[in-house]
């Protein structure tokens, strides 16, 4: 009995151990099909977040390899480049890249292979439509088991829009420091002006209508006051002329123009009007908008030498955001009033529409244009809060589109001013002005119209010189940009002393002068210069008479 339990004993251990390692087997394979459905799953989940990275990313991920071959590209292509993902895979990497820019690439890649590190590089892409997309790529490389690159990950940006931006940015740059210059000429050139037009009236007044030099003496003085057009050009194209905006109906403007764009544009070009019957009113300074309606019309007859067809027309338009979403610069959403100058000329190229607003650019022969004629358009519209685009191809005309703010308000009444009798008197007049030559003009100029004349050639002399002149000042004449006190500054302290002291400010840089950014308040009595003798005593009687002191001493 006991020997063969003895011997049953190891047979059953031996099967047991069997059945042991059978279960450890099934084990370990249950084991190791976890681990790879864990790993799956892994994978899997990798996968769909690469998935949704890739599909929803803003910028376009490729996959290529050392040859250009597209591996992957995600869904951004089709919505930035236009192009489906099958009609990608069916071509090379480089086959949309600018021709111009295609070398640049080839480096790059070529150096990220090279050097197993990513390089950056910005180039032009073929959008599905034809024009060109400007990219910012990002490689990084994949690399094989050998530490060679086996691939590259690339991730484009699409920076068209950040380009137009700077280009813009730069191109507003450019214009604001050629109106810093323009203005800056204008002044100083100003100053000449007037003392060469006074001196000349002086000689004129003098000289015998029979005498020989008569007509040169004319001839100076007609090219003078072409000349102090021209600053005025300069002036508003740098937003520095003086304005006087009143509320106005932009039909009536282009209606009482009518007759006079006609003969000016001649027979051979039809000139059509379209004007809106119920159109907002506008504010503005009517001379200036006037300016602006003959320019573009002298600028459209220029562009059909042989004929063609002129048409203005006006209506209501409403800025919205999707709108104003156009335009690379900040425009504000609103209600504008439209005026619109298309013509069937010879149009223009992309290189000229980037320029036509600079001082001095123009495209006609030496000696039929100065380039000042659309700058001035381009200044009077910003200083009047609008905005204006233009819209031109070569042989296919060109249209200008003006938007000017639409006022509530009542149509502005033409003021019922008496002008003064007579342009002399007798009183004392205060003169400073900082330049030696056109000081002695003015001195001459009041003396010959009757007053009394203190002169000083800065502020600080003038307060001196009114402290110690025991007497009334009736009025001051004084420059508002001068060195250490400026014209205002000085007129508030002599108002203190003299409250029945009128005041008259004159410049040559009036952008600097009067206005919301400028020295002085509206409304203040301001004289432009160069000016003529009539001018200032005209200017100088109206003050007198008419009880004008300065915006700053009614505060």
């Amino acid at each position: 009995m006991h020997g063969s339990e003895f011997t049953f004993a190891p047979l059953s251990d031996t099967i047991l151990g069997l059945v042991g390692l059978v279960l450890l087997f099934d084990i370990y394979a249950l084991y190791q099909h976890f681990q790879i459905q864990l790993v799956r799953k892994h994978l899997l989940e990798r996968d769909e977040l690469f998935r949704l990275i890739t599909e929803n990313a803003a910028d376009m991920i490729a996959v290529v390899d050392v040859k250009g071959q597209r591996l992957y590209n995600s869904p951004s292509y089709e919505r930035i480049l236009g192009y489906k993902l099958e009609e990608l895979e069916a071509t090379n990497s480089f086959t949309q890249i600018h021709p111009d820019d295609t070398e640049k690439v080839r480096k790059a890649s070529s150096e990220a292979i090279r050097t197993g590190v990513g390089q950056t590089v910005e180039y032009r892409m073929r959008h599905k439509d034809g024009h060109w997309r400007t990219l910012e790529s990002r490689a990084s490389t994949i690399l094989d088991q050998r530490g060679a690159v086996e691939r590259l990950v690339i991730v484009n940006r699409d920076i068209t829009e950040r380009k137009h931006l700077e280009e813009q940015f730069r191109q507003a740059q450019k214009m604001e420091a050629v109106g810093r210059l323009s203005g800056g000429v204008a002044h100083d050139f100003n100053n000449l002006l007037g003392v060469i037009i006074g001196y000349g009236e002086i000689v004129q007044e003098r000289t015998a209508s029979t005498d020989p030099l008569r007509g040169s003496i004319d001839e100076i003085l007609k090219a003078s006051h072409r000349a102090a057009s021209l600053t005025r050009q300069l002036l508003a194209f740098s937003r520095q002329q003086v304005l006087d905006p009143k509320v106005l109906d932009l039909n009536a403007v282009v209606k009482d123009m009518e007759k006079m764009l006609q003969r000016l544009i001649g027979e051979d070009v039809e000139l059509k009007t379209e004007l809106h019957p119920a159109l907002a009113l506008i504010k503005a300074d009517e001379g200036q908008i006037e300016q602006v309606v003959l320019n573009l019309a002298v600028n459209a007859r220029d562009a059909m030498p042989r004929g063609g067809k002129l048409i203005l027309s006006t209506s209501n338009f409403h800025m919205d955001k999707d709108f104003v979403r156009r335009y690379p610069y900040p425009v504000q959403v609103g209600d504008y009033v439209l005026f619109a100058v298309s013509d069937t000329g010879i149009g223009m190229d992309a290189a000229t529409k980037a320029r036509i607003f600079e001082p001095f650019f123009t495209t006609k022969e030496k000696g039929k244009g100065t380039g000042l004629g659309l700058s001035t358009v381009y200044g009077v519209v910003k200083q009047s809060g609008g905005y204006i685009e233009v819209a031109s191809e070569l042989n296919a005309g060109a249209a200008f589109k003006i938007y000017l703010p639409k006022v509530e308000a009542a149509l502005a009444q033409a003021p019922q001013t008496e002008l003064p009798v007579s342009l002399h008197g007798t009183e004392t007049i205060l003169l400073v002005e900082d330049e030696p030559a056109l000081r002695i003009l003015a001195h001459h100029q009041l003396e010959s119209c009757g007053y009394s004349v203190l002169e000083a050639g800065c502020g600080a002399d003038a307060l001196e010189l009114a402290r110690k002149h025991p007497g009334t000042i009736h009025a001051l004449l004084t420059d508002v940009v001068m060195p250490g006190i400026n014209g205002r500054i000085l007129a508030e302290e002599l108002l203190r002393h003299r409250p029945q002291l009128r005041v008259v400010y004159m410049s040559g840089y009036t952008g600097q002068a009067v206005g919301a950014n400028g020295v002085l308040d509206e409304g203040s009595c301001f004289l432009p210069k160069p000016f003529t003798r009539e001018a200032l005593a005209r200017k100088l009687r109206e003050a007198l008479e008419g009880g004008i002191a300065t915006a700053a001493a009614a505060k």
